[in-house]
């Protein structure tokens, strides 16, 4: 018996590492910026009311346990769709978009990359430099090649969009598949413009490339409809597209697993055929969806009292995350600091990449308990009303 002689231990998910190494910090002061999930002024992750109404209803009126079938409950398609495109969308009147309910954002990314494995022989997955940690390896484990395209300038808190068209001019051949972020970006925090979604969408159709938007943090940017402007904008003009979306953070559910994916193609009978073959590679995956998560958005959605409270409470979210980008550069601006840091308040979504340099990141860590990943990236969320004046004075410090 000698099967697993060979394998190695792998090291964790850094991040997931960064967590344990906070939670077993005894330091009072301790602050975890590292853990994406938004947190209230009081450090939790509250269920949002309209979530606890919803759950209310449900454990009343719920008949069965029986499966959903494979692309969860079927009224819940149009929902996605509309919360996506708006509901005035061509794409939808037109029948050219098919969504399926997925478990979260991440079942939706696993879907496609296995839809695109199978069936867009060649095609590469270009993302950007940096981009959320998991999509390189979904998209590997499903054997699709990944490529990386200049993003991030370091130098000037923003996009290098430059660099990247001619990049993607340069590498992109016909077939191959453009990972953009909706909004949000995770981990950078800084957002395509509207102009750039106006050039990448020529560049798409010129090319004949296909788009896959990762829509994780809709509301979280500007407003529900505001942070969609640019996937509305490419979603009308290309002939095909993959959306996967999430509905962890903007519904507070990230543990019943919630998300949506969703095809467009040119003709209503092509994403009815594309449809069916995602179809098939759900079956192969995890076979049906699970339906609590799904059930609580569908509840909300349709009850007016319900969805009026639950827009509040992410405009409160949202109004929450820009605030603490606002205070966190007058506050550091105050502290003394050497760096302009203003950049942060430009920024979008619950993560920042913070321009402090990998030696900064650890002696924060190791002398002040303050845990960042090593990138620089900070979730703006574990941020607080009480760890605010901590936090920026032991930048400073660092800093200089």
């Amino acid at each position: 018996p000698t099967m697993f002689k060979h394998l190695k231990a792998v090291p964790g998910d850094p991040l997931l590492a960064l967590i344990v190494a906070h939670q077993q910090d005894p330091n009072p002061k301790k602050i975890d910026l590292g853990v994406g999930v938004y947190k209230d002024d009081l450090g939790r992750t509250p269920i949002l009311e309209s979530v606890k109404k919803a759950e209310a209803i449900m454990v009343e009126n719920e008949a069965t346990k029986a499966y959903l079938g494979v692309y969860g409950a079927a009224e819940f398609a149009p929902l996605i769709q509309n919360l996506l495109l708006g509901s005035n969308s061509d794409v939808i009147q037109q029948g050219r978009i098919q969504s399926t309910q997925t478990p979260g954002g991440t079942g939706a990314l696993k879907v496609a990359a296995d839809f695109i494995s199978a069936n867009l022989k060649g095609a590469r997955l270009f993302v950007s430099d940096p981009t959320w940690g998991n999509h390189t390896s979904i998209f590997n484990s499903a054997g699709v090649e990944v490529i990386e395209y200049p993003y991030y300038d370091p130098a000037t808190n923003d996009v290098r969009f430059d660099d990247m068209m001619s990049f993607l001019q340069a590498e992109l051949k016909e077939g191959d598949v453009l990972l953009l972020h909706a909004c949000c970006h995770n981990p950078t925090g800084v957002d395509l413009k509207i102009e750039h979604w106006h050039a990448l969408t020529d560049l798409v159709n010129e090319r004949d490339v296909l788009p896959l938007v990762d829509a994780a943090y809709q509301g979280f940017g500007d407003g529900l409809e505001e942070d969609m402007a640019g996937l509305r904008y490419m979603a009308e003009r290309v002939s095909s597209m993959l959306i996967a979306n999430s509905f962890s953070k903007n519904f507070g559910i990230y543990r019943d697993r919630c998300g949506g994916l969703s095809v467009i193609a040119e003709t209503a009978e092509e994403a009815k055929s594309a449809f069916s073959i995602i179809g098939q590679a759900i079956r192969a995956n995890y076979s049906m969806p699970p339906a609590h998560g799904a059930t609580v958005v569908y509840t909300i959605m349709n009850n007016p009292e319900l969805y009026a409270m639950w827009e509040q409470e992410v405009t409160q979210m949202r109004d929450r995350i820009n605030g603490l980008r606002s205070k966190l550069v007058e506050k550091l601006a105050a502290s003394g600091v050497s760096k302009d840091f203003s950049f942060i308040e430009k920024q979008r979504g619950m993560f920042s990449y913070s321009g402090l340099t990998l030696e900064q990141v650890r002696t924060l860590r190791s002398d002040y308990s303050i845990y960042i990943a090593d990138t620089g990236r900070m979730s703006v969320a574990g941020v607080s009303d009480s760890n605010i004046d901590y936090l920026c004075e032991s930048i400073a410090k660092v800093v200089g």
